[in-house]
């Protein structure tokens, strides 16, 4: 670990990382593995080179998808048949209502809606002739290759989401809301302006194309600026290693909670997300509450960690952290909680703290973070072992997965809105979106060390060691079932990468007291549902030990919503499980030897 009594070095000092494998005898039977033959360094180079044009899509894993559906279809007589006659019912349906809603009858009801997230077609030009005919029959479609692809005996269950949801990635490239010809939103607009807007439209992409080759942020980003106007709550850098620094926040009244609070966010992203503006910084809003918050920022790896593991994100991370909140504030054990990723590894941290029989934490809050990883969201259709060992090759090359990589994995699973809608709206209507503060985060990505990115996708997405009880911490196995310690979790009712009927399983493995909340929004927005947020609701229930167990649709049915944040029903649940308010802690460690090192937001968010 560095110093922590002065600034970082100027120039990236190298993270502590596993030692080396050892030496092999090149004539020993190893030698002959793959992995260690000149071939797989060849095939590892191959695989790199195709990923840039793939997306980091292993062609072998999707034409395995394909593969198995296809054959799978071309032995079913009974499933051909019935894609038959709904083809010849949906082209009957599609012809009934062109028919029905000619220029001369514009009225008629349409013969399919589109799903309730999907709003490329509500606007009232779409009912007009002939733009009805495209999108009824553009939906008509897009159905009918939902059934052919799923429903297929003997198909994967993988694979048949695979393809599902990359047919109709495909599908959606030629949705009529996305050419000139078929839209009339894009017409009125051209009719409106004389063509004005392709012109701004055409200035937009070549910003944006000039923006991406150097590597500069979003447009109307450069109006946040890092402990201006996001990331500034007051606060001190307060301990620093090779992979984290560790901010304190400064009190806004006089007593505090004796035990304090240490944040874990994920790593995917810079740590912020839960202190972006004033007015929807978590971090200020339970420090306004009477809590002493601590916040690790993760460091932005670069090629020379790539040796970096999950464990080393533990120890060096959650530990370090732990060993220094616990340092300053003596005698309290502090409420854990962790976003996304950073909730699993807290949990792991957890688990392991009780396998050794150590002081562990007060409390643990989980917000949108998984144990199990069976039904992880859509980003486990890119999680199997074809698509890893391309995914590890391609990061064997850099060290490290890159941004923009990690970025194009949530545009595509959010192709309509994050995609499409961005490229109708700004090139073709040639009108900028308003920047948010949480567009600039989300434009603000971090690396991937190759191995610890390998180890969490294949020992927790692929393999569920979790919960199957083979994960391993300090070389011993845990098990989260011997957590006690309070647990609130949350989930959010459009989570994409963590749904919460998978954050819900933790009522079937943690033996401790769980307080369940979900609430509405998605991954991000859901946890920034500050009080005062337009159209938010949750619900909150305790399940208590010896409960019996209901299922997620009943505990949905059985509690009743509330209306607006979910806030303040958790920080009454912290306060509940905290000892009497008294003097705050000092800023930093007590001894001289160890003061703070420098303001929030730090140095290691700034890294690029």
């Amino acid at each position: 670990m560095t110093s922590m009594s002065g600034p970082p070095p100027k120039s990236a000092p190298r993270l502590k990382t596993a030692p080396p494998p050892p030496q092999r005898d090149p004539t020993s039977e190893e030698a002959d593995r793959p992995d260690e033959t000149f071939g797989a360094a060849i095939d590892r180079a191959a695989h790199a080179a195709l990923a840039r044009a793939t997306f980091s899509l292993s062609p072998a894993a999707l034409a395995n998808a394909y593969f198995d559906w296809l054959s799978h279809l071309a032995l079913s007589p009974g499933k051909q048949a019935e894609l038959v006659d709904k083809a010849v019912r949906k082209t009957m349906r599609a012809l009934r209502h062109m028919a029905q809603h000619s220029p001369f009858q514009e009225d008629a009801a349409p013969c399919i809606e589109p799903l309730p997230q999907d709003k490329r077609f509500r606007a009232p030009e779409w009912r007009q002739w002939p733009f009805c005919a495209y999108y009824q029959s553009f939906l008509l479609t897009q159905q009918w290759w939902h059934n052919a692809t799923t429903g297929v005996r003997g198909v994967t269950a993988q694979h048949e989401r695979v393809v599902e949801f990359m047919t109709r990635q495909w599908l959606d490239i030629f949705s009529p809301s996305n050419f000139i010809a078929t839209n009339p939103i894009v017409q009125r607009k051209t009719l409106q302006e004389g063509g004005r807007n392709f012109i701004r439209g055409w200035r937009n992409w070549l910003e944006d194309l000039e923006r991406q080759r150097s590597g500069g942020p979003p447009p109307g980003a450069e109006a946040f600026e890092l402990g201006v106007n996001i990331a500034a709550t007051p606060g001190r850098v307060v301990y620093r290693n090779d992979l984290i620094e560790l901010i304190q926040y400064e009190p806004t009244t006089d007593q505090v909670r004796p035990e304090p609070i240490l944040i874990v966010p994920a790593w995917i992203m810079k740590y912020y997300i839960l202190d972006l503006s004033a007015h929807n910084s978590l971090v200020a809003y339970l420090r306004d509450a009477g809590f002493t918050v601590f916040m690790i920022s993760w460091r932005n790896p670069h090629a020379d960690q790539r040796n970096l593991g999950f464990d080393d994100y533990r120890t060096l991370g959650v530990e370090a952290a732990l060993e220094t909140v616990r340092r300053i504030a003596p005698g309290h054990p502090p409420h854990g909680v962790g976003y996304c990723i950073g909730g699993t590894l807290l949990a792991i941290s957890a688990a392991a703290q009780a396998r050794d029989q150590r002081e562990s934490f007060k409390s643990l809050t989980l917000l949108a973070a998984q144990i199990d990883f069976d039904e992880a969201g859509e980003l486990q259709l890119f999680v199997n072992e074809g698509q890893l060992a391309f995914l590890e090759d391609m990061m064997w090359e850099a060290g490290f997965l890159e941004t923009h990589q990690m970025a194009g994995a949530f545009q595509l699973l959010r192709s309509q809105d994050m995609i499409w809608s961005r490229i109708v709206s700004e090139y073709l209507m040639g009108e900028r979106s308003h920047p948010t503060d949480l567009t600039a985060w989300n434009a603000d990505a971090t690396r991937m060390p190759a191995r610890m990115h390998g180890e969490y996708l294949r020992s927790l997405y692929l393999n569920n060691d979790l919960i199957e009880g083979r994960f391993r911490a300090g070389g011993e196995p845990i098990s989260v079932t011997d957590i006690r310690a309070p647990i609130f979790a949350l989930g959010t009712m459009t989570d994409h990468v963590a749904p919460w009927r998978s954050v819900y399983k933790l009522r079937l493995y943690m033996d401790a007291e769980l307080t369940f909340a979900l609430t509405s929004g998605g991954h991000n927005g859901g946890v920034l549902s500050e009080p005062g947020h337009p159209r938010r609701i949750h619900h909150i229930a305790t399940i208590h030990e010896g409960e019996r167990y209901r299922d997620p649709e009943s505990w949905l049915a059985e509690t009743p919503s509330r209306e607006g944040s979910w806030w303040p029903a958790w920080a009454a649940w912290l306060q509940a499980r905290s000892s009497a308010p008294s003097t705050p802690p000092s800023m930093g460690a007590p001894q001289r030897d160890r003061p703070p090192l420098e303001q929030a937001p730090g140095t290691y968010v700034l890294e690029r």
